[in-house]
């Protein structure tokens, strides 16, 4: 399967044993309550209700992949 994602494809290269360092850099990056931050992004019209909706379903599919529901 081909990520089609850069940003994804940049923090986990060729290995998907690195989930875990590709959270912690996310956390460093965005700190605080992701939900907050990508709503705030909505808000201000930084990003479209179509990415919003789609930044939802990642994260959902991030979730089910780490067992988390």
């Amino acid at each position: 399967m081909r990520m089609s994602n850069p940003l994804f494809q940049s923090m986990m290269g060729n290995s998907t044993g690195n989930i875990q360092q590709m959270i912690e850099k996310l956390k460093k990056q965005y700190p605080g309550d992701p939900n907050q931050y990508i709503q705030q992004l909505l808000n201000s019209g930084r990003i479209s209700q179509a990415q919003y909706n789609n930044a939802v379903q990642r994260a959902q599919q991030i979730q089910r992949m780490m067992g988390k529901n």
